[in-house]
């Protein structure tokens, strides 16, 4: 590497690493079909958070509560759920607590984004699954931040699951393995 001048270190963070761009360590990773899926009952929330995400580059999709969270779950699920906690018909801790004790979506990241901010709240969110959790007003910075570590988190799993699959087919098709 010290041969080609415009060789970048495979390293994020050492010093002739590339500048990360609006995803970080995102920037490279696979993120065909990665979506955020944001969920609130206001609707000024709802497009704060949009706002703030487009930064990302990634779809946004948004439900109005519980029970359509769920259903845009079933129907795609996304990469990463900010949920706010107060809402009509499926509370955000009701619907974290589902997506949580599905075996096909519990490891989709839920970020609890809420007013609430009481040590009994965050203990209710962690007991129904949460990944992490917000207090409103948001903070773009910090949304983005944990966002990023989210999904980078969720992306490798991803690749560590094909890897893990990849190694398992060569193994059965490879004669005396």
């Amino acid at each position: 590497m010290a041969d080609d001048p415009n060789a970048r270190s495979p390293f994020p963070g050492s010093p002739d690493a590339a500048a990360p761009g609006p995803l970080g360590d995102l920037q490279d990773a696979d993120t065909a079909g990665t979506s955020i899926l944001v969920v609130d009952d206001n609707l000024q929330n709802l497009e704060l958070l949009h706002a703030y995400l487009e930064e990302l580059g990634l779809p946004v999709r948004t439900a109005r509560d519980g029970l359509e969270a769920l259903q845009a779950v079933e129907v795609q699920q996304p990469d990463i759920i900010l949920l706010d906690v107060m809402m009509p018909r499926m509370s955000g801790f009701q619907a974290c607590a589902k997506i949580k004790s599905n075996p096909e979506t519990r490891d989709i990241p839920v970020v609890m984004v809420t007013a609430l901010n009481e040590v009994g709240d965050v203990e209710r969110a962690v007991e129904s699954g949460a990944d992490d959790f917000l207090t409103k007003p948001v903070n773009k910075l910090e949304l983005l931040t944990r966002v990023k570590s989210l999904l980078r988190v969720r992306l490798l799993k991803r690749q560590l699951d094909r890897a893990l699959a990849q190694m398992q087919n060569f193994r059965r098709e490879s004669p005396g393995a």
